[in-house]
């Protein structure tokens, strides 16, 4: 199934938009009049064993890379297209992040806002995954244009690196509005290439238009979409449904957490 259907359609209506925009329209917002990829129809390959035998991949868009190396080309304006492939193992010091279309400072104060790791090896410790694969991969998700990530081969390259690791499902993070599109996409090429995904989400709208095969989605802020910072119980919880949901999912769709409820009365209660 093609990642991005109707692909000159959508080239079409891009440049339209980019022409309406003027001089650099993409640099760190897009506006209201985004034209969103649209598509009809999602892969879908469902998880075929439990969550507790499960080799899990992580990838985010929050433009993640490790400190001394080549940062993500921030000005392009289309987008950086690129990925980095970083050890799960890392400190957290030793990231730092790109940030374009999101504020990096629920992430550069508790990684695992964005980028779950503590949570998903406590997971693992814990049973409820079988392992985190040893990498992880993260994009700057703030493509506008989406056709990038076929034209330059980026997502062939990250299916081929997540089964490098022999993964057997994907739990995808976008950091801003626009990487909801962004790893919406990856999800649908890692679904076709037969690796089941998860697909976090804080709002409906994106995923449904891209047709993510799988996503989730709570009353949750850009910037940290694995759960509140410095709240490590409210991470879990969003995690834990999110792949609870993955684990039972029979046909593709976009899924409401109650993980929002729980969190009002927690508040209420001044449990955080």
């Amino acid at each position: 199934m093609e990642t991005i259907e109707h692909q000159d359609e959508w080239r079409g209506r891009f440049k339209r938009w980019g022409r309406e925009r003027g001089a650099n329209p993409w640099h760190n917002n897009i506006g209201e009049n985004y034209p969103f990829v649209e598509n009809e129809r999602a892969p879908f390959v469902p998880l075929r064993r439990a969550l507790p035998l499960l080799n899990l991949a992580l990838v985010t868009s929050a433009g993640a890379y490790i400190d001394g190396t080549d940062a993500f080309n921030t000005q392009a304006s289309g987008g950086d297209a690129s990925f980095r492939e970083i050890p799960t193992e890392i400190e957290a010091e030793d990231l730092r992040y790109s940030a374009r279309g999101y504020d990096a400072a629920a992430v550069t104060k508790d990684m695992n806002a964005q980028i779950p790791l503590g949570r998903l090896f406590e997971f693992e410790a814990n049973g409820i995954i079988g392992q985190l694969a040893p990498a992880f991969w993260s994009f700057c998700g703030f493509i506008p244009d989406a056709s990038l990530l076929t034209a330059e081969s980026a997502l062939p390259r990250l299916v081929e690196r997540v089964k490098r690791y022999e993964a057997q499902a994907a739990l995808l993070i976008p950091a801003s509005r626009l990487c909801h599109q962004t790893m919406a996409l990856a999800g649908r090429a890692l679904e076709s290439a037969g690796i089941p995904t998860m697909m976090l989400a804080v709002e409906r709208e994106i995923p449904d238009l891209v047709r993510s095969p799988r996503a989730v989605y709570y009353a949750g802020e850009y910037g940290s979409v694995a759960g509140a910072a410095l709240w490590s119980e409210h991470q879990r919880r969003v995690l834990d449904e999110a792949l609870r949901t993955l684990e039972t999912a029979d046909q593709p769709g976009v899924r409401k957490l109650v993980v929002d409820l729980e969190t009002v009365v927690e508040k209420s209660r001044g449990e955080k």
